[in-house]
């Protein structure tokens, strides 16, 4: 079953003796799911409505396990605010101090009062979409750059990464390769953090470039507008 792309109602028949707390009902999901770790459960308000955050998302179900609602978002009428996204927001926030930024590219521009963090790999078109249009706009902001190098869909980034990590300049050689193209002529050779940064990706859940980290935890994904980074970093409280 993939959670990530359906919407699912699935009945099971349990018995009575079944129908217990949330312990007992995160044992019953796991035993069903194995693959999945449940990371937490709330009762919500909602009817006897269980909030369940496993897989990265929230699903939502009862006490007996007797169906499940994945990638349902559930909605104030009132206020129109999607209560079930700022809920994920919250149980997916990261830890901005303990991020290794020593791992990642510093690039300071202006006064760096702000702080972010990006993890990008250097053949994503849509990271240089973002240094192109987005952050070229942005001004007195630290930016951590995590290469993150996707193997898969990009073979040669792991090369490019060690290229420009080496660079004496890291930051200029970063931003000449995401703005011009261009790549180090010096193949000067290093220890690379790129085998350390794909682990802290797989902790920290991340699965696609460019997934931006603002200091306060939350994360955003993709080439967002500069008008939508420029408002998060505004409302951050770190």
């Amino acid at each position: 079953m993939d959670l990530k792309k359906t919407i699912v109602f699935i009945v099971f028949f349990l018995p009575l003796y079944l129908i217990a707390d949330e312990a007992n009902l995160k044992k019953m999901i796991e035993a069903l799911y194995p693959k999945y770790k449940v990371e937490s459960i709330k009762k919500t308000s909602y009817s006897g409505l269980y909030e369940v955050f496993m897989g990265g998302q929230i699903i939502y179900t009862d006490d007996k396990f007797s169906f499940l609602i994945a990638e349902g978002h559930i909605v104030d009428p009132k206020t129109k605010k999607d209560l079930t996204g700022e809920r994920l927001e919250d149980l997916t926030k990261i830890d901005f101090s303990s991020l290794p930024l020593a791992s990642a590219i510093k690039t300071i521009k202006g006064n760096g009062a702000r702080k972010l963090v990006v993890f990008a790999d250097v053949d994503c078109p849509f990271c240089k979409r973002l240094e192109k249009n987005e952050f070229t706009h942005l001004n007195d902001i630290t930016i951590y750059t995590f290469l993150f190098p996707i193997e898969k869909l990009h073979p040669d980034a792991k090369n490019k990464s060690q290229l420009i990590w080496c660079a004496k300049d890291k930051s200029k050689a970063w931003l000449d390769w995401s703005l011009n193209d261009t790549l180090p002529s010096d193949k000067t050779t290093c220890e690379v953090p790129t085998e350390k940064n794909l682990e802290l990706g797989a902790k920290l859940g991340i699965t696609s470039t460019p997934t931006l980290i603002f200091s306060d935890g939350r994360r955003m994904l993709g080439a967002q507008p500069f008008e939508e980074i420029e408002k998060m970093l505004n409302s951050t409280k770190s």
